[in-house]
């Protein structure tokens, strides 16, 4: 079995260990009940959207423009988590952390995986240090669960380019439609290009392709426990959906002039000298018609659980890999209240939609609202199958999902140091409680906010709260050097960026 080797612990961490003391005592309590209550093995059904918004799905909006009667069916089985975080703004980053319950961060893998040939974007200075792809060394959860489990891979990977780390080489026994790309190569409609998909008849569309391998696989799941993760390239752009859907948005769209459709965001990029344009209102047809379609299909898949009898014993766990697309690329989607989008690390950019239905165990229709981050995932799974895993910094959520009383208190960190093509800056942020430090890398100058009060991170509050920034901030610098946080690094001679002093 592979590990992660870590750096020694530092004070940082003997403090989350008295933090979480409630949750492992909760764990504890538990065991015995999941036992009694489960005597199959779980089966798990991870379900991962592509850049889905919080606010892209009825469940956290009922305003939304975009109908997703499903996910608002799956919810009212689920604890809905109202504070789940995306590890990172960006995908892979984030999708590292689903895969392993480590924080990218720790990996040194914290911008989006390019091409071997591909650049960066710089602003006043160079960006950090990333590696392109998932370690080998990094034990993954179709490694870590037992070998009597059918691990299954649908969909997208965007790991590493090589294709010896692609799902089959990271634990999957199978992969379908996982390779290195984090789009769909060719659009929505076969034919496609990808290596690990077998062609389609021309039209097909690839999210109703998706879900016909993942219906496939239940359909021949026999005796074997499984894990299936079902990682939808939607609702990444291209924005293509079949046409009659588009239509159907289209005839509710509304008529709005620019101001009353789009704002403006900061701009960081000093190369682009328009001012950052972000979207205010969810009135985007093409977009609408794909979450449309990705919420129709997860009510497909959904179905065939019940249909094959497999419904009372898998977990299903529903999320997203970072916030809505909406300063950038056609800005598809508005994430307000929130501020910013995919590639900031304002709640727009981290915070995604987390659903979990553990049948039999979890509440049915609850709201969870302790923060929670996307490395929790493996981690719950692990305490789920008693599956011993070492140096995880996700926590098993199975607390919260036996209690929606209990609670878990613990800082959540995350770590940017790039320019992001959507107009993110670089920056670093922790969240504790109610209050979130960010962190801006180019300068080192901080930033706080309430976010019981302030959602929308429009009021820094920073001067008239000195004590909640120094123990933030104390927090923030010993967490960097736990990880060996990478930083960004001088353009020129004469110009320097912050730097943490340790």
């Amino acid at each position: 079995m592979k590990s992660i080797k870590y750096l020694q612990k530092t004070p940082i961490s003997m403090l989350l260990s008295a933090l979480l003391c409630f949750s492992i005592v909760s764990t504890k309590a538990v065991e015995n009940k999941t036992h009694d209550i489960n005597e199959k093995p779980w089966n798990f059904l991870v379900i991962v959207v592509d850049d889905l918004g919080f606010m892209d799905i009825e469940p956290n909006n009922p305003d939304s423009f975009y109908q997703t009667p499903n996910l608002t069916k799956l919810a009212q089985q689920s604890v809905n988590f109202t504070n789940s975080y995306a590890a990172n703004p960006v995908c892979s980053p984030s999708r590292v952390a689903l895969m392993t319950g480590v924080n990218p961060a720790r990996l040194k893998a914290t911008d989006w995986f390019h091409h071997k040939n591909g650049k960066r974007l710089t602003g006043h200075y160079q960006v950090a240090n990333s590696i392109d792809y998932l370690p080998k060394e990094a034990l993954t959860i179709a490694e870590a669960l037992p070998k009597s489990y059918q691990k299954t891979f649908i969909g997208k990977w965007h790991l590493g380019e090589d294709e010896k780390l692609w799902p089959e080489n990271q634990g999957f026994d199978t992969n379908i439609a996982g390779w290195a790309a984090g789009s769909p190569k060719g659009g929505y409609f076969a034919p496609y290009s990808n290596p690990r998909l077998v062609q389609g008849e021309k039209g097909e569309h690839l999210t109703q392709r998706l879900t016909n391998e993942a219906i496939n696989t239940l359909k021949s799941a026999a005796d074997k426990p499984f894990l299936l993760v079902l990682s939808y390239y939607s609702v990444h752009v291209p924005l293509q959906a079949p046409q009659h859907s588009i239509e159907k948005y289209q005839q509710l769209t509304r008529t709005l002039t620019e101001q009353q459709e789009f704002g403006q965001e900061e701009q960081v990029l000093p190369q682009l000298q328009t001012v950052r344009k972000v979207r205010k209102v969810q009135n985007q047809p093409a977009y609408a018609a794909m979450v449309e379609q990705m919420d129709s299909n997860v009510g497909r898949v959904l179905a065939q659980l019940e249909q094959a009898g497999l419904a009372n014993n898998t977990v299903v766990i529903f999320t997203s890999d970072n916030g809505g697309l909406a300063t950038s690329e056609g800005l598809p989607t508005s994430n307000l209240p929130l501020r910013g989008g995919k590639g900031w690390i304002y709640e727009g950019g981290i915070k995604v939609p987390l659903m979990i239905k553990v049948p039999g165990m979890s509440k049915a229709n609850t709201m969870q609202s302790t923060p929670v981050i996307g490395m929790d995932i493996p981690a719950t799974i692990y305490h789920l199958t008693d599956t011993k895993v070492v140096n995880l910094d996700g926590q098993s959520l199975l607390p919260l999902l036996l209690d929606e009383n209990a609670t878990i208190e613990r800082p959540l960190f995350w770590h940017y140091p790039h320019y992001s093509n959507q107009g993110g800056l670089p920056a670093s942020a922790v969240r504790l409680g109610k209050y979130k430090l960010i962190q801006r890398l180019e300068t080192g100058a901080v930033q706080l906010y309430d976010l019981d009060k302030d959602l929308g991170e429009k009021n820094d509050i920073s001067a008239q709260k000195p004590e909640k920034v120094t123990e933030l901030y104390r927090l923030l610098l010993q967490w960097y050097q736990e990880v060996d946080a990478q930083f960004l690094k001088e353009k020129s001679s004469n110009k320097k960026p912050w730097q943490p002093k340790f």
